[in-house]
């Protein structure tokens, strides 16, 4: 049995239905056709699909989340 994660990154620039976003200093090509976001807003990324927008503060705490489970392994 697989987990299947989904990851808040920062939007930095749209064009058309792709996105340059920003995982924590690594920028990826997302699909953002499914949510109305703009640059310099959070979203929840999923196999390179954004499927939700979210808050800055929300972003941060996920990603602190993130943080303290990958040090633990």
């Amino acid at each position: 049995m697989s987990m299947c994660l989904a990851i808040p990154g920062k939007v930095l620039s749209i064009e058309g239905k792709m996105a340059d976003v920003d995982f924590g200093g690594v920028t990826r090509k997302v699909n953002v056709s499914l949510v109305d976001t703009h640059p310099g807003e959070w979203v929840v990324v999923h196999a390179g699909f954004a499927i939700q927008v979210m808050d800055e503060e929300e972003a941060t705490e996920t990603l602190k989340l993130w943080e303290e489970l990958l040090s633990q392994t």
